[in-house]
């Protein structure tokens, strides 16, 4: 099982996908002809869907062929609103800035599926995502020394996504 983290267009008619899942970690795929009207893909591969997915292993580099898929959960509701949207985005790009490609993230994989799960059913607010930020920061192991567990984590591995400022602005307003 793997969560569809990005997207990116490799030619006109495939697409670059990038996969959260616990067992190999963050996986680049491409799927070849995901663009075209009758692909098989069509409709399947969506931002935060959850799906089984069939890779072919690449012969050289780390960009790995997509099989087969079935989406076993869409997510649709976490684009009820656009805080949601944005916080799914920053978790996601939070977890991209620290792991590894290619390296097993189980603990952290949980982290995200439970994040998503959360944001499909509740909208963000402070509280939640402080609490994404310091169980990232314990699974990694750089919670101490009493600060902030968002310090520790730009202290380690360098700036934020720029998704976090704009959430935290949305999530200090009224709206």
């Amino acid at each position: 099982m793997a969560t569809l983290i990005r997207r990116q267009l490799l030619t006109e008619s495939s697409l670059i996908l990038h996969w959260c899942s616990d067992e190999f970690g963050i996986v680049k795929s491409v799927a070849k002809g995901a663009r075209r009207p009758k692909s098989p893909f069509a409709g399947k591969l969506d931002l935060f869907f959850r799906c089984e997915i069939e890779l072919v292993p690449a012969r050289r580099g780390d960009l790995h062929i997509l099989k087969d898929l079935a989406v076993r959960n869409s997510r649709l509701a976490i684009r009820r609103s656009y805080r949601q949207t944005l916080a799914a985005s920053y978790f996601i790009k939070l977890l991209e800035s620290v792991a590894e490609i290619e390296a097993p993230i189980p603990d952290l994989a949980d982290l995200l599926e439970r994040a998503l799960n959360y944001l499909e059913t509740t909208p963000p607010d402070h509280a939640a995502v402080t609490h994404f930020e310091k169980q990232l920061a314990a699974m990694l192991g750089i919670d101490g020394g009493g600060s902030a567990p968002v310090e520790a984590i730009r202290a380690t591995f360098g700036n934020l996504p720029k998704q976090r400022d704009e959430l935290w602005r949305l999530l200090g307003s009224t709206a």
